[in-house]
């Protein structure tokens, strides 16, 4: 008997709007998060905090609460999406969200700020809950797609929001756009309270509690859940070197900045435009199939980009990683969704969430490590093996036809 139930019979008619709205909220909540980037050491000044170093460091500890906060509470979101609906999780996510950051805007000192932003990161989620939503209603044979387009609209938000973040506060001034970013959130809380329609969800029966025996293929889960985490400790573990390593290919100082933005960029601009196309592809071959050619094509890619000669060499080549990773995160979702029951699904892509949020935090600390300790081309061999291994180890334990769309694994 498949343990998935009514509700993932891949007949639910309302799943084209739900992702045409998850798509707009994903992407205005991380556009929202992701705009004080450009003005944060400022609007930290503003706040009292005097000294170079002390505005460095507060900056640091305010963006990165709530990330830290995020990760952390991921697993009991999904959890309570589990056994009380999906979409309540969003509307309580976008709602609180949007007074956060609304908040934001009021801050009298640095230590609100913070506090603000760790209650946003407890009370958030948005995208991540989104991803869950998504995953379940699709039809499966629709599922590599249709989490490839959400996938692409968290990363435009990753793209544009720092953008906005640098035209807005000069034409209306920090706490306004903090403002706009509240009110842009709230838009998303409207339509997702207004327009998302959920499936009916079964009666919780006794066996509704999440267990980690219930989970079959456990190893292929727990594949997805190490794979979520290399593609972020990829992506991240350039940062810290990326603007002091384009300055040994930049002979005037004053570009440094901006081939460093660009290159940095490059990489999102490629996951952007590659995400729905990869997942499309996954849909039609396997999603394990391209999890292996990802992880393998962005190992290769990152091969050269320790030897480039010129910034232009490096900025292709971060493009094309980017490119390859895009079709990543939907496959994962997708193989973690095909391989749990329905009662465990938030539960799981909950943990699925935290491994990637710890990606974040663990990349760019090996980066900064290796990149000060064993110089920078050192980082980009590293981080390509670990990347290598990542596809070895999933074509051990997945393989290429471990999981087909459109096909429930057995019971074990």
């Amino acid at each position: 008997m498949d343990q998935r139930g009514p509700m993932h019979s891949g007949n639910d008619e309302h799943w084209r709007r739900n992702l045409a709205v998850c798509l707009f909220g994903a992407f205005s909540t991380i556009l929202a998060m992701t705009l004080m980037l450009p003005f944060l050491p400022l609007y930290v000044e503003q706040l009292g905090v005097e000294g170079r170093a002390a505005v460095v460091q507060w900056s640091g500890v305010a963006y990165g609460a709530t990330f830290v906060a995020a990760g952390l509470v991921a697993p009991l979101w999904g959890h309570l999406g589990d056994r009380y609906g999906r979409k309540s999780m969003l509307v309580r996510a976008s709602l609180g969200m949007a007074v956060c950051m609304s908040l934001m805007g009021c801050a009298a000192n640095i230590g609100q700020l913070v506090g603000l932003r760790l209650l946003t990161g407890l009370a958030g989620g948005y995208s991540s809950g989104a991803t869950i939503l998504v995953a379940v209603q699709t039809p499966k044979d629709r599922s590599g797609w249709a989490l490839g387009m959400l996938s692409s609209g968290i990363m435009a938000g990753n793209l544009i929001g720092p953008l906005v973040g640098g035209a807005l506060p000069p034409l209306i001034g920090i706490r306004a756009t903090f403002w706009g970013a509240g009110a842009l959130i709230f838009v998303a809380f409207l339509a997702t309270a207004w327009l998302v329609k959920e499936s009916p969800r079964p009666p919780a029966g006794p066996r509704a509690k999440g267990h980690w025996a219930q989970v079959p293929h456990k190893r292929v889960v727990a594949a997805m859940l190490l794979t979520g985490l290399l593609l972020m400790v990829a992506n991240m573990s350039i940062e810290p070197i990326i603007t002091v390593y384009v300055r040994t290919l930049v002979p005037d100082p004053r570009k440094v900045t901006v081939v460093a933005g660009l290159a940095m960029s490059a990489a999102a601009l490629g996951s952007v435009l590659s995400a729905s196309r990869l997942g499309r592809l996954a849909d039609r071959i396997g999603h394990p199939a391209v999890v292996i050619m990802a992880l393998s094509a962005a190992a290769v890619l990152l091969l050269p980009q320790a030897f480039v000669t010129t910034s232009w060499q490096l900025i292709v080549l971060r493009f094309l990683m980017g490119l390859a990773l895009g079709g990543l995160l939907p496959c994962i979702t997708a193989v973690v969704r095909h391989n749990v029951p329905d009662q465990l699904a938030g539960t799981v892509l909950g943990y699925s969430v935290s491994c990637q949020f710890a990606g974040q935090f663990l990349g760019p600390l090996i980066g900064g490590f290796l990149g000060g300790h064993a110089g920078m081309r050192t980082v980009f061999l590293a981080t390509s093996a670990l990347l290598l291994l990542g596809a070895a180890y999933n074509w051990r334990v997945v393989g290429f036809s471990a999981e087909r769309p459109g096909v429930a694994p057995p019971n074990t």
